[in-house]
């Protein structure tokens, strides 16, 4: 049975899903158990965004609370991995990731293929990407290529709640180490969530939308600008087909193929920076592998390359916004 209910539960209903499930799930994070009995709460805090909150009244020990040393608990839940646990530990922002890359890319994805296949690494790692928050540069990265260039890594992307939960518990259920991301701005959004608990595959695009004139591949939040933007251009006669991917590795490459294929257009709406992004590299794959059913240039629509600026107002002119996304589409087009 579905009902309506917010990112922010449905990543904390599939955590508690899986734990119930599950023994050896754990999590590991920096005041994923703090707080607890102080100032007459009687709940933990959840993490800097109450994201967790409630499961460590409910599981006790198995959410643990870390020092605020991201190389020393990555690295802890790796090893824990390896010897039949499935930690889920919380890295607050994905901008941290930076004092752990050892641990992740290094050891994490490469356990499988150094010891023949026979190596597990059921490890998930939480974080939050993404501008908009007024968190400033150093909290508001969309770093997720880097990990998806890192053979040996899963990364995860969700747009809604509905893939959020599902997306987890699949990340969960994975013998291998996953960067589930997760976008601040997005977890107040609500949308249908089912109560029982179900698994999305990794490497299967979402359909957000069908149309026959362009096709919009569109990343995490940026799912819901090009909606937006293909609402307005419906009125004009401008029919999108919306694609999210959902995971960036596995990228389900098929699926913007054949789009691509019935529409001869594309446009590439993406967060993370335009050198050496998700957009250049889609549609670089697009350009190699479909180039003969191109009937306009690809069209990129990314923030500047440049740090996530402080200023209220200069924030939210670095983010792709609605407007941007239609004049892409307009101009592959021919219809502005």
């Amino acid at each position: 049975m579905a009902r309506i209910a917010t990112f922010q539960k449905a990543v904390n209903e599939a955590l508690d899903q899986e734990m119930e499930r599950d023994k050896t799930v754990v999590i590991m994070g920096e005041d994923v158990a703090g707080g607890t009995y102080t100032e007459g709460d009687s709940d933990a805090w959840g993490g800097p965004l109450g994201v967790t909150q409630g499961l460590y009244t409910k599981f006790g020990d198995r959410v643990m609370d870390t020092p605020i040393s991201e190389s020393a608990f990555i690295g802890a839940a790796v090893g824990a991995a390896t010897c039949g646990l499935r930690p889920v530990a919380e890295l607050m922002f994905i901008d941290f990731m930076g004092v752990c890359f050892d641990q992740i890319f290094n050891q994490a994805a490469k356990f499988r293929y150094m010891f023949g296949g026979k190596a597990e690494t059921p490890v998930v790692i939480r974080t939050m990407i993404g501008a908009g928050f007024r968190a400033a540069a150093q909290h508001s990265q969309g770093l997720y290529p880097i990990f998806t260039h890192i053979p040996g890594l899963k990364v995860v992307v969700p747009s809604t709640p509905y893939d959020a939960k599902g997306l987890l518990i699949q990340s969960i259920r994975d013998n291998d180490p996953v960067i589930f991301c997760e976008h601040k701005v997005l977890y107040d959004m609500e949308g249908e969530l089912p109560e029982e608990s179900y698994a999305i595959p990794f490497g299967e695009a979402n359909f957000v939308r069908e149309g026959d004139d362009v096709t919009i591949v569109a990343i995490g939040r940026m799912v819901h600008m090009a909606t937006e933007a293909a609402d307005n251009l419906a009125k004009e006669g401008v029919q999108c087909e919306i694609v999210d991917p959902r995971t960036t590795s596995p990228l389900d490459e098929d699926s913007i193929l054949e789009s691509v294929e019935k529409t001869g257009r594309l446009v590439v709406v993406d967060e993370s920076g335009p050198r050496c992004g998700m957009a250049a590299d889609i549609a670089s794959m697009v350009a190699t592998r479909a180039f003969n059913d191109l009937k306009a240039p690809i069209q990129t629509v990314t923030p500047p390359h440049t740090p996530v600026p402080f200023s209220d107002y200069l924030e939210d002119l670095h983010i792709p916004d609605v407007a941007q996304v239609e004049d892409a589409v307009r101009n592959v087009t021919g219809s502005s």
